[in-house]
């Protein structure tokens, strides 16, 4: 059965379109407008929100809560205070990651985490000794995501302790009569903040945000959009960036912190004892190095797509659309070199771009690569360089 959202009839009043996407079993607007640019650059120029309720939720508490946490995560949730947050992932024996999320500490020894994919059986298998509970919260609340540069204005307007947060950090306040929880993150890559509330505040909230926001610019935005964004800012999506190691067939789909970019969540690494699942195999990765990939940003070089199309009589395509597909990477000459897993034009850019796996020696940013491209049914190679992720990062999302 296809399940709808706590905000369900103001997307749907909203959604001019009737494109609809499945989130965990939940309907999600692909685009609220005929245009997706119109929803995109209101994230980048002013400000946007985003039904974020299917993502999964568990609250994780307990006297045991930060000692489970600090064996299940690999990243160190002992650095992680009440009224802050952090990126995060969770990891195999063998090192490869299983899943990604953020993790807010609530209070003292209590946390929720969040996360794309089903996860609770899981958990609730690691828990053993410790004296911990992990609860499935998903449909007790309701969540969106409030982000663009006008977004602090908005939601200082109706919460005024919201001006004062810094990145990752979040607390608690009233919009309206209804109680919530602001933090201040995202999945744009620009600044921006996600609301949690009860399920039974969700449409009130909703209203009260668009009154004071209909000023600012601000408009829902759909998946389009929000995978728009997330691209440019280098922020990797699961079944799309890397695969879970739980469903993966071989190593091939499985992918370490390492390769995709994450070692610095490890910098401390051999200053605690703290055994966490995967630790020995990232020890030993950080000790040697990624021998396979490191994931990169790519820049197309403009002039060449424009003149390998132009040759074939072609009008060069500037199709903003996200591809989430492999696409090959080579050196200069023709060796298969990696590939990238997302792909696309960034209006804000200019540029065609992509998040792409290369080998180590290749991935500093400047390196010559060749991104294939298919024209007139056959392949052919364009020029592109290697470059420092995010791609877009300005300078209001963590300031």
């Amino acid at each position: 059965m296809i399940r709808t959202t706590p905000f369900y009839e103001r997307t749907k009043a909203a959604n001019t379109t009737g494109l609809w996407t499945h989130w965990s079993g939940y309907l999600v607007a692909t685009k609220y407008q005929m245009s997706e640019k119109f929803e995109y650059f209101a994230i980048r120029n002013a400000a946007a929100v985003y039904d974020s309720s299917p993502l999964y939720k568990y609250r994780i508490r307990g006297s045991g809560a930060q000692r489970y946490l600090a064996g299940v995560l690999a990243r160190d949730i002992t650095t992680c205070r009440p009224g802050r947050g952090q990126y995060t992932i969770w990891c195999d024996d063998d090192g490869y990651v299983m899943e990604d999320g953020v993790i807010f500490c609530t209070a003292e020894n209590e946390y929720l985490l969040t996360a794309a994919k089903p996860n609770l059986a899981y958990l609730q298998s690691l828990i053993g000794y410790d004296k911990v509970e992990v609860e499935d919260v998903s449909a007790a609340y309701a969540s969106v995501a409030v982000q663009g540069p006008r977004s602090r204005e908005i939601l200082a307007a109706l919460a005024p302790s919201v001006r004062g947060l810094a990145y990752f950090e979040h607390t608690e306040t009233k919009i309206g009569d209804a109680p919530l929880t602001v933090s201040r993150t995202g999945f744009t890559g620009d600044l921006g903040y996600e609301l949690w509330m009860d399920r039974s505040d969700a449409l009130r909230v909703w209203d009260v945000l668009f009154e004071i926001g209909s000023g600012h610019g601000l408009v829902p935005n759909g998946d389009v959009a929000l995978l728009m964004a997330r691209i440019e800012a280098g922020l990797l999506l699961v079944d799309a960036d890397f695969e879970s190691s739980r469903f993966a067939w071989n190593d091939a789909h499985r992918s370490t912190p390492i390769e995709l970019g994450l070692g610095w969540m490890f910098r401390n690494l051999s200053k605690t004892d703290r055994p966490f699942i995967g630790r020995e195999a990232i020890r030993r990765e950080l000790a040697g190095g990624p021998t396979r990939w490191r994931m990169i940003g790519l820049v197309v070089d403009w002039r060449d797509y424009e003149q390998k199309y132009s040759r074939a009589g072609l009008i060069p395509p500037k199709d903003h659309t996200p591809v989430a597909e492999d696409m090959m990477v080579y050196d200069a000459d023709a060796k298969r070199v990696g590939y990238a897993t997302s792909f696309m034009y960034s209006p804000v850019l200019q540029r065609h771009i992509a998040l792409a796996r290369v080998r180590p020696d290749l991935a500093a940013p400047g390196n010559e690569v060749n991104l294939e491209f298919t024209i007139d049914h056959r392949y052919e190679m364009v020029a592109a360089h290697t470059a420092a992720l995010p791609l877009y990062d300005p300078p209001r999302r963590t300031a």
